[in-house]
């Protein structure tokens, strides 16, 4: 019996020393960094795939600015920019037009109504304004390459687009404001609503004779054009033209009012 308990012990210290061997083998995979940056690495991938597809809908869903192509004409550089927004023009600007002597006067009083008219037409279409004939001419040559370039990033949405605007022609009318007595004359603005926005904005009445005639002339197409990009009687007045701008707003608001807008 005395003889047997050494052995005992060296068995059962053998058997201890195998049981912490097996222990600290089971722990090893459990802390193993190839595994662990692994499962890391599954989120990240994942994150990056996601980034780009959500800035290329960010980029398609944002409005657009088209710049046209420059036109030469015989009195100097014409070109066009036009922002787009819903499928329509809503403001058309000139960003570079004739300059010097007698081209600064045919300037002013031509391009802002050419600008006008082509948020109104939504095309090249657009009547050339006497006097400017050469200005109306390249302003409509680069407001034409604009649109082509509108048209070519819409794809198949601008046929969808042009094929929507025959409803809202249908539903367009004509409303007239009441008149605004003025300090130099009367003011009173008729407007043109289709598709519950405004297409055409016009004084058909405004203050006349002697300096009132310069002040019309450079101030209600402007209006006009401000009427039409903003939807609203909330335009800014212009310089110079203060009593005509105050008298344009109040008149195109009655109009607004009465269209429901």
């Amino acid at each position: 019996m005395r003889k047997s308990h050494p052995i005992r012990r060296v068995v059962l210290a053998t058997a201890a020393t195998v049981s912490g061997v097996v222990l600290l083998l089971s722990l090893k995979p459990a802390s193993d960094p190839a595994a662990a940056s692994a499962a890391g690495a599954a989120p990240q991938a994942t994150a990056a795939q996601q980034s780009p597809q959500g800035g290329a809908q960010a980029a398609g869903a944002a409005g657009g600015t088209v710049t046209g192509d420059a036109t030469q004409t015989q009195y100097g550089t014409v070109q066009v920019r036009l922002t787009v927004a819903g499928g329509r023009i809503t403001k058309s600007e000139a960003v570079q037009a004739p300059k010097g002597g007698l081209s600064d006067q045919k300037t002013a009083l031509a391009v802002p109504k050419l600008n006008q008219e082509a948020v109104a037409a939504q095309s090249a279409r657009i009547d050339a304004v006497s006097g400017a004939t050469y200005t109306s001419t390249g302003y409509k040559k680069s407001l034409q390459s604009a649109l082509d370039k509108v048209k070519a990033s819409a794809g198949s949405s601008g046929g969808s687009s042009r094929g929507s605007s025959s409803p809202g022609a249908a539903q367009a009318r004509t409303v007239t404001g009441k008149v605004a007595q003025t300090q130099y004359g009367p003011v009173q603005v008729r407007i043109t609503v289709a598709g519950g926005r405004i297409t055409k904005s016009e004084a058909v009445q405004a203050p006349k004779g002697g300096l009132s005639d310069q002040k019309t002339a450079l101030a209600v197409p402007k209006l006009n054009q401000e009427a039409v990009a903003a939807g609203s009687a909330g335009i800014d007045a212009v310089s110079g033209a203060t009593y005509t701008s105050t008298g344009y707003k109040q008149s195109l608001q009655s109009a607004l009012d009465q269209a429901g807008g």
